[in-house]
């Protein structure tokens, strides 16, 4: 009896997942009652992966409410395959509650489970129970001829001809998976090894400080940071977040009353980054009335336009205009909509004005001074971005009060709806990242502008933070933080722009944020082979794939025909494996299209006789 065609999958996160459950809602149609061998490679337990494992801390919290979050395709979603629907993580806790479904969870999980409201922000572990459970779904949806194998280590390299078969070597076995077609579906990366942060070690390891990289703030080695000490941390977003409550909570501290108590087993975190403020709070509040008509501006007609255009395209002068021009047109019609008190046109004429303005000029800045006479009403998306972009404060106590004063006030707005607007803006930029993602590498500064307005932390983390800060265990050090060594003191120091003339010593240097997504520094030994093995890889670093369907590119720009990867490392990266109920859902296009891709392939390939190499 000869074998099955065979498919490796390496990663087997909400990813991977993702791409088993499109392989068995498209195997009816495009692959049949054929054999098939599905092997997925990943350490950790299938459907959660390595970020969202079980045994994590049930302190470690998503940062998106239950209600929030699908691993599901809906009608929203623009795919070729049949859309199967299926519980959002707040309507399984209702299933699991009403004993329809029995989730493969611990007792402490089940009991998260029964008290979990579509409001609350659940645990990471509690999401891995719901994760476990769609892959379990996934396999079992699977036509009788298709069996998944799963391998618990770590794939080391793939190799093998373009025309002929693909072998992925695993960490711990002699003999290769050899695979008819692979997928990388591996998630975040390792640590990096760029040189700034070899630099950075090597000076920890000179005079015995401590230096943590980047990384899965779970994975870090949070011992090494010493009761009362100083640690200079940079990074101010969801990494720090999570940092901030294992050091504090996570050693005995407790929030009681809006007044955090301490353990005196905290170290003194003094914190600072680029922009110098926190990711801006998830917005508390749902939405109700007239949805703003989204994409208007930005969609896949304007999209192709610019595919079709020669030479490189640059994000600020071909991009950002229209992307801001769209998150002002979702911003404006709510305000007309919902709040027209504050607005001086009618809605009619200003849309039509605004609509017909050039994206970026001065006449739609005119138009809008003239709508709106409020300027606190207005988008003003550079203030967004840099709030403190020319602000000084004479002392570090100074900044601390002014500080305070920002996150309440952001916490304030962002659960009004009074300003609603705000979730309308939110709305957009779902939208534009869905546009954005075919345009493969557009840089970084869109992904972390996305993170900072979009996926911000949940309320409550920043109302810790506030008690933190008064409770002295969270100092912070402002915008334009810079870190420099100390050779003949043996410190690390750090800098900001926002009080001039102060510095920060410690003998503790913390990266809070996760590895950037780039090949050209990975510690990754898979996707440095795949990048050695003659992949194109873009100037920054992602592996450039095809927007249509995830096929690898090599340096001549021809798809792979046997490789596919999805995920942030990719020029199609998207803005996460799971996401909000109705909101298109990007990453499950991009599932779709490579498990048609695959099966196509793969059918073919069973049809013509298998070619061996």
């Amino acid at each position: 009896m000869t074998s099955a065609p065979s498919v490796v999958v390496i990663g087997g996160g909400p990813r991977g997942t993702g791409v088993i459950e499109r392989i068995a809602a498209n195997a009816g149609e495009l692959y049949g009652d054929t054999r098939l061998d599905i092997h997925l490679v990943d350490p950790y337990p299938p459907g959660g992966g390595r970020i969202w494992r079980p045994d994590q801390s049930p302190l470690l919290w998503m940062n998106s409410m239950a209600e929030d979050v699908t691993m599901f395709t809906d009608e929203t979603v623009e795919l070729a395959g049949p859309v199967v629907a299926g519980p959002a993580l707040d309507a399984w806790a209702e299933d699991v509650r009403a004993g329809r479904v029995v989730p493969d969870a611990d007792p402490a999980v089940l009991a998260e489970i029964h008290g979990l409201a579509g409001a609350d922000f659940p645990t990471r572990r509690l999401q891995s129970a719901y994760l476990r459970w769609t892959y379990d779904r996934a396999l079992a949806a699977l036509p009788p001829g298709i069996t998944v194998h799963e391998h618990r280590t770590t794939a080391l390299a793939v190799t093998g001809p373009r025309g002929g078969r693909q072998y992925v070597r695993l960490q711990g076995r002699t003999e290769p998976l050899s695979a008819d077609l692979v997928v990388l579906t591996v998630g975040h990366l390792d640590a990096e090894r760029e040189p700034e942060q070899e630099r950075l070690s090597a000076f920890a390891r000179r005079h015995d400080l401590v230096h943590l990289p980047p990384d899965f703030t779970a994975d870090s080695d949070l011992d090494s940071l010493r009761p009362g000490e100083p640690v200079i941390v940079r990074g101010f977003g969801l990494a720090f977040i999570d940092l901030m409550v294992l050091l504090t909570e996570g050693r005995g501290g407790r929030h009681e009353n809006g007044v955090y108590l301490p353990s005196g087993r905290e170290p003194v975190l003094y914190v600072g980054s680029r922009r110098g403020v926190p990711y801006h709070a998830k917005i508390g509040y749902g939405w109700t009335g007239e949805r703003p008509p989204l994409p208007q501006h930005l969609g896949p007609t304007w999209t192709d336009e610019l595919l079709s255009r020669t030479g490189p395209l640059d994000f600020r002068r071909d991009v950002w205009p229209v992307v801001a021009k769209e998150l002002g047109h979702a911003h404006y019609h709510r305000l007309f909509t919902a709040h027209p008190e504050r607005t001086a046109l009618a809605h009619e004429v200003f849309a039509e004005k605004y609509a017909a303005a050039d994206p970026g000029s001065p006449e739609l800045a005119g138009i809008v001074a003239e709508a709106v006479p409020d300027p606190a009403d207005r988008l003003d998306l550079d203030a967004l971005d840099r709030p403190l972009e020319g602000v000084s404060h004479a002392s570090p106590e100074a900044l601390q009060e002014a500080l305070r004063a920002y996150i309440t006030d952001d916490l304030t707005r962002r659960h009004d709806p009074q300003h609603s607007e705000d979730l309308a803006v939110f709305l957009g930029l779902l939208s534009a990242y869905a546009q954005l993602v075919r345009l493969g590498d557009i840089g970084g500064w869109w992904h972390g502008f996305f993170s900072y307005l979009a996926s911000g932390p949940p309320g409550p983390r920043l109302h810790q933070l506030l008690a933190l800060s008064r409770a002295g265990v969270v100092r912070f050090l402002g915008a334009g933080l810079t870190v420099d060594t100390d050779e003949e003191q043996g410190l690390y120091r750090a800098r900001s722009a926002t009080v001039p003339g102060a510095s920060t010593e410690a003998r503790a240097l913390v990266e809070a944020r996760l590895p950037d997504p780039s090949l050209q520094h990975t510690a990754s030994p898979l996707l440095r082979s795949l990048r050695d093995d003659g992949a194109a890889v873009t100037d920054t670093g992602l592996l450039s794939v095809d927007p249509a369907d995830g096929r690898v590119l090599d340096r001549a720009g021809r798809p792979h025909p046997r490789r596919f990867a999805l995920g942030p490392f990719t020029t199609a990266r998207s803005s996460g494996a799971f996401t909000r109920p109705r909101t298109g859902g990007p990453a499950f296009r991009q599932n779709d299209a490579a498990a048609r891709a695959a099966l196509t392939f793969l059918r073919d390939l069973s049809c013509r006789g298998r070619l061996a190499s």
